[in-house]
């Protein structure tokens, strides 16, 4: 089995496309834990909460692709091997989220958004450029990207139907998770970004929530 020092680059550039395909094919993302979902009933929906819990879902499902595209491009540019090793654990984490969301997608008779494979492109971008910056940059990139995932969650949890305990229990755990790996991020030495910073990051989730919510 090869160790951190043993991985080429190229080996590096196949393993992120295998993590790609995981992340953008159907049902592919393998959860080390199980759903939360599960330990509620399948309580049916109104015509219309459906219609909206399946788009809320469907908006967490990407958020989950962009993580997922985030963690490996900054993993495959970071310069020390701790933090590429933190990346590539995180990614591990929110391949829970990813299938949790998926399989609530299916299940209330949805699909995840067409703009899967272009959200994973952009953030793996971004990623690996935060990486390329500085390993500080990178974490704080973690940092921030994370709470602004709570404050959708926070959102999301607020809208959806009293008796739709199995997508809340879904976000309610994806929140503690998200929020630990915010702290981790700055607890490993990332930088916490100014406010303007964050108002661009703000705007910019705004147009991938409002295209995912029916795309």
């Amino acid at each position: 089995m090869a160790t951190e020092r043993d991985y080429s680059k190229l080996d590096r550039v196949l393993l992120q496309a295998d993590a790609a395909l995981r992340t953008l094919l159907p049902f592919s993302g393998q959860p080390q834990r199980v759903s939360p979902a599960l330990l509620h009933p399948d309580v049916p929906l109104r015509e219309d909460d459906t219609r909206h819990v399946t788009g809320l879902m469907r908006i967490n499902h990407t958020g989950e692709v962009c993580a997922q595209a985030l963690y490996q491009g900054q993993a495959l540019t970071a310069r020390l091997p701790e933090v590429r090793s933190a990346m590539e654990h995180a990614a591990e984490e929110e391949i829970d989220h990813l299938a949790w969301c998926e399989q609530r997608i299916r299940e209330l008779g949805g699909r995840p958004s067409l703009l899967n494979p272009l959200f994973y492109g952009l953030s793996f971008g971004v990623g690996a450029a935060a990486g390329l910056i500085s390993d500080r940059i990178s974490l704080g990139f973690v940092a921030a990207t994370e709470d602004q995932v709570c404050q959708h969650l926070d959102e999301h949890l607020a809208q959806l139907p009293p008796e739709d305990e199995k997508s809340r229990a879904i976000l309610e755990q994806m929140r503690i998770d998200e929020e630990q790996h915010s702290t981790a991020a700055l607890e490993a030495g990332g930088l916490r970004f100014p406010a303007p910073v964050k108002f661009g990051m703000t705007l910019l989730s705004k147009v991938m929530t409002k295209a995912t919510y029916r795309i």
